[in-house]
């Protein structure tokens, strides 16, 4: 577990390091901030559009620095051959690949709590500055906890396009490791769609293709509950642990492969 931890923090000091994941992060910060401005454009929608952009937000400069850090974390450390220096200490190809993404998962889950700090905060001011009798006329409460929980599934989420990235980075390019993240990206919130294709197209085979894809590709849709807290509709909390657990699974299964695979790479 030490050796985990140490490249762990290698990749976490490395990533503070980066002024890209700084803009990234600020330029998320100032678009939460800037949403006030966007909802007075709006009438009676002010407070929806906030939580919507601010959610948005949030994955999207998350999504944005997974794929660019996570492209980087196996290729870049053989294309500067310091891999052969962290392999020659006590420390398996598991261990190396366990704590690379350890170590960008907790870089992006600090940055998500900072977004979604930045996020409160404008709605707080929104709280504050608004009457009574707009407040009665919101969906829901402006400083609604249960926006914490898309909030805490973005965070699963983006834990799953990390572990995508670093699979695909253990054998490919950084170039075609990020497409093909942004691909399975995409797909993966039109699973319900996949699933139910035999409902959509009058071909069974083209239907059994997509439910074949639908249970191997993640399924994120379950992940994005956006809307529903937007529009102070209840999410349960036991839809919220059913997709971590799914999620996980999926994350276990490709840190599995990405193991293995990097087990049998040859470096050389």
């Amino acid at each position: 577990m030490r050796a985990i931890l140490v490249v762990a923090g290698g990749v976490f000091r490395d990533s503070i390091r980066d002024r890209i994941a700084y803009g990234l992060v600020f330029f998320a910060v100032l678009l939460i901030a800037a949403s006030v401005l966007l909802a007075q454009l709006t009438a009676g929608q002010d407070l929806k559009i906030i939580k919507d952009l601010g959610l948005a937000a949030s994955l999207a400069i998350g999504v944005l620095i997974s794929i660019f850090f996570g492209i980087g974390l196996v290729a870049k450390e053989v294309d500067r051959r310091s891999v052969y220096s962290l392999l020659s200490k006590p420390v398996t190809r598991s261990q190396f690949i366990a704590g690379k993404y350890l170590g960008l998962v907790v870089t992006l889950l600090i940055n998500l709590a900072v977004m979604a700090a930045a996020m409160y905060a404008v709605l707080g001011y929104m709280d504050w500055m608004a009457t009574p009798e707009l407040r009665a006329s919101w969906d829901a409460p402006a400083l609604d906890p249960r926006m914490l929980k898309a909030v805490a599934l973005i965070g699963v989420e983006l834990m799953v396009v990390t572990a995508i990235t670093l699979f695909f980075s253990t054998f490919s390019s950084p170039f075609l490791s990020a497409a093909c993240t942004l691909a399975l990206y995409v797909v993966g919130h039109f699973g319900e769609d996949l699933k139910h294709l035999d409902k959509l197209v009058p071909s069974q085979a083209l239907a059994t293709v997509g439910r074949v894809i639908y249970y191997v590709l993640p399924n994120l849709a379950p992940l994005d509950v956006k809307g529903e807290v937007v529009h102070g509709v209840a999410v349960s909390a036991q839809h919220v642990l059913l997709a971590t657990l799914s999620s996980g699974l999926y994350i276990g299964v490709l840190l599995t492969a990405s193991a293995l695979i990097f087990s049998r790479r040859d470096l050389k």
